[in-house]
């Protein structure tokens, strides 16, 4: 066994391999360019449609059914109902919407 020729074949694939890692970042790098570029265009055609992303529950809702696993039924007087999930609900404190208190219990229902 030739040490020198050994040592000498190491090299040269550890030169191989540094050259595959430095042309692997180098397409990363042109993929999250090019990636970047298409977003951006993207995201500016949204801009032409701006109630797309837009909620579709904005408002006070009242809770009309509490399903299974967590999710609640609630309605609105022109918007019609949704089944959404109950952790996303959040209280209403902003004034008096009905004339009739309410309370919601979450559980298992007995």
């Amino acid at each position: 066994m030739d040490l020198n020729a050994v040592s000498e074949k190491r090299l040269l694939q550890l030169n191989e391999l540094d050259e595959f890692h430095m042309e692997a970042y180098e397409n990363a790098r042109l993929y999250k360019e090019r990636t970047k570029k298409w977003h951006d265009m993207h995201i500016l055609r949204l801009k032409l449609f701006p109630r797309k992303l837009r909620t579709r529950w904005l408002g006070p809702y009242t809770v009309t059914k509490v399903l299974q696993y967590g999710a609640i039924k609630v309605g609105h007087e022109t918007k019609g109902t949704l089944i959404v999930n109950g952790q996303r609900l959040k209280h209403y404190w902003g004034g008096d919407f009905s004339k009739k208190k309410s309370t919601v219990q979450l559980g298992t229902p007995e």
